[in-house]
């Protein structure tokens, strides 16, 4: 029912009142220079359609089983040997990852099958009553939960009890960010935040880089790879790098599962 929901949805916000449309097709064109405008509009379609069934699976988050999500998000057992090693070192990790295919189910399920404790960092709600349920929904199987506002005390008050706290590195940062990392990501110019790296050196904390694929309609695979074993041995920006051109790595080989309607490149190096 609600892939047909779905189905409608894309027909609406396609072609009867674009969501973002010239955003999209902005940012599809400057990512990828060498595709016809033919290629350009099947990734747009296929992305409207991904987009839509992502409205849909999230709303299912609200009431899925933590049995259907493993079913329907699943990982590999060379993945989880990652950290069940860390645990035995006593040793907390940093995850990274993108909005690439369905972050949040990948998410929402992971705090069971791994030693340690995740959690993840959000934007709060202005609405109260909405930000509650958010962080009750996202929490209902253990996913811990802090504020972009509180990653530096929550560093402080957990990192010695093996936790694994999950960045996304995709964000556009703010015109009042204090620290940006400038790469080239997807053919453009591009500020990163550098949140990530600063805490993994900081901290000396293993970071562990996440892939999430579309298997097929409601159904996705993630694996999980070291990046960087040693933090506070690299240089300034080496981590930052790297987990760029992983994801970019992984948006050219699945576009339309990235998420085009964000204004990613609205910050302009000065």
């Amino acid at each position: 029912m609600l892939y047909r929901i779905s189905d409608l949805m894309f027909l609406f916000i396609y072609y009867l009142i674009p969501y973002r449309k010239k955003l999209v097709f902005k940012n599809l064109n400057k990512s990828f220079p060498e595709k016809s405008d033919k290629e350009i509009q099947q990734i747009a379609r296929k992305f409207y359609r991904h987009f839509c069934d992502i409205i849909v699976e999230s709303i299912k988050l609200f009431s899925i089983s933590e049995k259907e999500i493993r079913t329907r998000c699943t990982t590999d057992s060379d993945s989880l040997e990652i950290f069940d090693q860390l645990s035995t070192e006593n040793k907390s990790v940093i995850i990274l990852g993108g909005h690439h295919n369905n972050w949040e189910m990948a998410a929402l399920g992971f705090n069971s099958l791994i030693p340690h404790q995740t959690i993840g960092i959000y934007a709060p709600l202005k609405n109260i009553f909405f930000d509650k349920k958010l962080k009750e929904s996202r929490g209902r199987f253990g996913l811990g939960l802090v504020s972009v506002k509180d990653v530096q005390e929550a560093f402080e008050q957990h990192v010695g009890h093996q936790i694994a706290m999950i960045f996304a590195t995709d964000q556009s940062p703010s015109r009042n960010a204090k620290k940006v990392y400038w790469t080239n990501f997807l053919n453009q110019d591009t500020a990163v935040l550098f949140g990530a790296e600063k805490y993994a050196r900081q901290y000396n904390l293993p970071v562990v880089f996440t892939t999430i694929w579309r298997i097929r309609r409601g159904y996705y695979s993630y694996t999980l790879e070291m990046l960087e074993a040693s933090p506070a041995d690299t240089a300034h920006g080496e981590i930052t790098q790297k987990h760029t051109a992983k994801l970019e790595e992984n948006i050219r080989q699945q576009p339309e599962s990235w998420l085009w309607s964000h204004n990613r490149w609205k910050l302009k190096r000065e």
